[in-house]
């Protein structure tokens, strides 16, 4: 028989209760002064960014269900608004084209900004590289108007300038203002030529932070000139290029200056552009509700071409 006097039972202790969670901590009075204080410089541009953004929104997308020229009452249209929008030739051509501005004008900005940053960024003089930073950014810190102004009699065909310089070459005045595809590319280029300054400063930022030892190994590995430019400058600068042509992209989309003072949107229409018909329906004709309807589309416009754009930049944009 086996002999169980000697074993042993163990205890069974009894499960003890959890441990209460500790309390957070309460936040110290230095944390709450630093949020205080955070809240406040935000303030202001919180404030402004609902005021002059937000509101003014919500308000055109309200407005653009309404009739309403300032003297009546707004009188309820629903949707007649849009439905005449989609029927007014002339808002059709000013979309379309506000499209073919878009393209030639920020390709030729992206163009002519890299082209001289890629130049500016070789090796020169440091007073000489300021000297062409500023010349090239100075445009664009004037007003779009005034500079429309002159280039209006620069490019007039009978007494301009331009045509003045073409004529000591032997070539006949060119109708820059008064035909229609001399009157888009005269707006295209006098656009181009004040806004690229941004773009260019943009690339010349993103070409000094390009590290140098890549440029390098490239060089070693047999790659020079234009083929170092697109096999290693443009992956890397790709994240700016993105950034450049999301503004310009929305710039060109808004164009109003250039065509308003150069051609008035003429000859027929062949310049005039959607915040063109935005203007002329609110300010002139007093039709605030169709205005408000084809700004709303634009905004939609310029959101999907934003949208897209950020879509398509997972495939082509690269980061270190």
């Amino acid at each position: 028989m086996t002999d169980t006097t000697n074993t042993r039972i163990p205890a069974v202790r009894p499960k003890q209760p959890p441990a209460p969670a500790a309390a957070a901590p309460r936040p110290s009075t230095r944390d709450r002064g630093t949020r205080l204080l955070a809240t406040l410089f935000l303030a202001p541009t919180i404030v402004g960014i609902v005021v002059f953004t937000v509101v003014p929104i919500a308000g055109s997308v309200v407005l653009s269900l309404f009739h309403w020229n300032v003297i009546d009452d707004p009188a309820f249209a629903g949707g007649a608004n849009y439905r005449e929008v989609f029927t007014d030739s002339t808002v059709l051509v000013s979309f379309r084209n506000t499209l073919v501005f878009m393209v030639f004008a920020v390709a030729l900005q992206l163009l002519v900004a890299l082209t001289l940053a890629l130049a500016v960024n070789e090796r020169m003089p440091v007073w000489l590289r300021s000297v062409f930073r500023s010349a090239f950014f100075f445009p664009l810190v004037l007003s779009a108007a005034s500079i429309s102004v002159v280039m209006k009699y620069l490019f007039n065909q009978d007494f301009g300038v331009v045509n003045w310089l073409l004529g000591l070459v032997g070539i006949a005045p060119v109708p820059w203002l008064t035909s229609e595809n001399a009157a888009m590319a005269t707006v295209i280029l006098v656009y181009v030529w004040q806004q690229f300054g941004f773009s260019f400063l943009l690339f010349v930022g993103g070409l000094n932070n390009i590290p140098k030892e890549i440029h390098e190994a490239a060089s070693l590995d047999g790659a020079t000139g234009l083929r170092k430019h697109l096999s290693v400058t443009l992956p890397l600068l790709s994240p700016t290029l993105l950034v450049a042509s999301v503004v310009g992209i929305i710039n060109a989309l808004q164009v109003f200056e250039q065509p308003y003072v150069l051609t008035n949107g003429g000859p027929g229409d062949a310049t005039r552009t959607v915040v063109m018909v935005i203007y002329e329906s609110a300010f002139e004709q007093l039709r605030f509700g169709e205005a408000s309807a084809v700004g709303v589309l634009l905004f939609v416009l310029i959101m999907a071409v934003t949208a897209l754009q950020f879509r398509l930049s997972r495939r082509f944009v690269h980061y270190q």
